[in-house]
């Protein structure tokens, strides 16, 4: 009789759990922050190829990151300030590689322009930047000439784009800030250049988590300064959990301060799959560091995968546009992760903290986040689900009743538009799926973007030739991306056009980074035999063409020459072969090849085999042009396929 009575309450309970539903309670009156948007990151390069799409296709995978409630959305853009040395997945140029160049900064590289064209399409866009690095003329990180540096940034925006800047992230990329720097140079510069309204975000960090509040207690006026305070992967890098140990929850302190917490750097995976790590993780993890952290702002990088597939970190962000020489992108569903928010809510609107919260308080795989606009009465609830779930949401005085509507995403299918509901009594009843996303709201004229489809995918051109004759002094070379250093057209004396390497000396690096020289990458990952050839002109140090790229500081096979005549072949650091040209005259152009035919390795210069060898050590990989911290040239690229012997 007791095992059949403990049978029967077993049951019971079961029954109870299936039919267990949890209850929002959306009150206009409720307390809770201010919500300041969803946004992105873009540096380290990781947005390189997108400015050398073709037009058409540029501007659409614009409108699905940018345009309000038509894709991603993105309410927040953080850019690199650039500095010519490596940040992640390449270099980006500075605005003011010398200290000359500071009294007449340039509009170099991508980021200006991508602040441009979000701006076009969000005129309410928030825009942000910081530096990963600095060129060498900057006497430290946390002086005045790097003060005068972050504001030259912010001229050239103003004088050249008609852009305002929102928020200057008062930090070098995690690598923490200065207090006393914000308050004695960074603060009065800005002001004395006419940069009064532009605000001050920091540390940018990602260690010692949240102990900035500790500091701004003994430091009155950073703390006035100072008007939101971010850190990167608050919730842990490694292994990329929702519900992992290895995570940097927010103080109480830090909530206690009333100041603005940012996630200022988060995710950085891809948004290609629906579970793993992908748009289902970044969809937990946004309602996470609300409900958790009181966080209001979340920033995920990059914007997009504009990375060449053999670079670290390709296929990171929202959506792909790694490839201008076709026009391909493909949108991802991390895309419509975002705009389950970004859709539905704008910066302004209010989270209503007792409507956000966990579906079983032991995971975090399933959470919901009410928001409201304090103005008008709208409402929207973002829900996220591990387990099957059922839902009932009461709308409380205050906020609008009317229609309701539901969009939804599944592994299958995301962002779909589902029939409207009717309130009954105040309340509606949803039944979720697992492993989905809902958004529940009473507003209008959301849409799922799209285009026709994007032009089929193509191998990068080759052969391929470059002369640089169709560009402009002082511009970027189409499909070159630049790992270290800054490669610029630039006219020579004879009045042809030409690449140069244009840093002179290595700055202030983002952490002690691996590379080895300037250099840059073109081409293709499956590119096996292959010959490279380029005119060179050197003014010092040593010039080199290479190919089989093998990745970071290792590069691949290097055909080097250098200011005095010598000539090396290397593979990476090994020297294969060495010698030195007779007669070698400093200030001429020099032609150099390197083939690469199944193991066997051939450098010529001006047309003469000057070296052959035998090597198995790289197999294939994409062409690179390296230089020395010098002004050195290069011109007439071009590489062939060779057939092996």
């Amino acid at each position: 009789m007791k095992g059949y009575l403990l049978s029967l309450v077993l049951m019971l309970i079961i029954v109870i759990n299936t039919e267990a539903q949890t209850t929002i309670f959306l009150n206009a009156n409720d307390s809770g922050r201010v919500f300041e948007g969803i946004g992105a990151v873009s540096a380290g390069a990781s947005s390189r190829n997108l400015i050398d799409y073709p037009e058409k296709q540029r501007n659409e995978v614009l409108d699905l990151l940018f345009k309000p409630k038509f894709g991603a959305g993105l309410q927040h853009l953080k850019v690199e300030i650039g500095s010519g040395e490596n940040s992640t997945c390449g270099s980006e140029p500075s605005h003011a590689i010398t200290k000359e160049e500071l009294l007449n900064p340039k509009a170099r590289g991508c980021e200006f322009w991508l602040m441009s064209e979000a701006r076009k399409r969000n005129p309410n866009i928030i825009l942000d930047c910081l530096p990963w690095a600095y060129p060498e003329w900057v006497d430290d990180r946390f002086s005045q000439s790097s003060a005068d540096y972050i504001v030259s940034f912010l001229e050239v925006a103003r004088k050249n784009f008609g852009i305002e800047v929102d928020w200057v992230s008062a930090a070098q990329n995690e690598m923490g800030t200065d207090l006393n720097w914000i308050v004695k140079k960074l603060r009065p510069t800005m002001d004395a250049h006419g940069f009064p309204k532009v605000k001050l975000q920091g540390p940018d960090d990602d260690s010692e988590y949240w102990q900035v509040f500790d500091e701004l207690e003994k430091n009155t006026e950073a703390n006035k300064l100072i008007g939101a305070v971010g850190y990167h992967y608050v919730n842990g890098r490694e292994p990329w959990e929702i519900d992992q140990s290895n995570n940097h929850p927010v103080t109480d302190k830090a909530k206690q301060s009333g100041k603005a917490l940012w996630a200022s750097e988060e995710w950085s995976q891809s948004g290609k799959e629906w579970g793993g790590v992908g748009a289902l993780y970044l969809a937990r993890l946004m309602n996470k560091v609300y409900t958790r952290d009181r966080i209001t702002k979340y920033e995920i990088w990059s914007p997009f995968d504009g990375i060449y597939d053999q670079i670290i970190w390709q296929s990171t962000g929202a959506l792909q546009a790694d490839s201008p020489w076709d026009g391909s992108y493909t949108v991802w569903p991390a895309v419509w992760t975002l705009a389950h928010t970004t859709q539905f809510a704008e910066p302004g609107w209010v989270y209503m903290d007792s409507a956000c919260g966990q579906f079983d308080s032991s995971t975090w795989k399933g959470s919901y986040v009410g928001m409201r606009n304090p103005k008008t009465g709208d409402w929207s609830v973002i829900m996220v689900t591990g387990e099957k779930r059922k839902v009932k949401i009461n709308i409380g005085q205050g906020l609008k009743n009317g229609l309701v509507y539901t969009w939804k995403s599944t592994e299958k299918e995301q962002f779909i538009r589902q029939k409207p509901s009717k309130l009954v009594n105040g309340f509606i009843e949803i039944e979720l799926e697992p492993n989905a996303i809902y958004t529940v709201t009473n507003t209008t004229g959301q849409t799922k973007g799209s285009f026709e489809s994007s032009p089929a995918k193509k191998l990068f051109p080759f052969p391929y030739r470059e002369n640089f004759e169709g560009y402009s002094a002082g511009t970027t070379a189409k499909y070159f991306s630049d790992q270290k250093g800054t490669f610029e057209v630039e006219k020579y004396s004879t009045g042809g056009m030409c690449l140069t390497q244009i840093v002179p000396e290595q700055g202030i690096l983002w952490y002690n980074n691996w590379l080895l020289k300037p250099h840059t990458l073109f081409g293709d990952v499956q590119w096996n035999d292959y010959a490279i050839e380029a005119d060179v002109l050197l003014t010092g140090g040593d010039v080199e063409i290479g190919g089989r790229y093998n990745g970071r500081d290792q590069l691949g096979y290097r055909w080097i020459l250098t200011r005095d005549g010598r000539w090396q072949l290397n593979y990476q650091y090994v020297c294969l072969a060495s010698g030195q040209i007779l007669e070698f005259k400093p200030g001429e152009w020099y032609h150099l090849r390197l083939e690469m035919n199944g193991s066997q390795i051939i450098g010529k210069i001006n047309g003469i085999t000057t070296t052959t060898v035998l090597s198995t050590l790289g197999a294939k990989g994409m062409a690179v042009l390296a230089s020395t911290y010098n002004h050195n040239k290069f011109d007439n690229i071009f590489v062939e396929p060779l057939s092996v012997k």
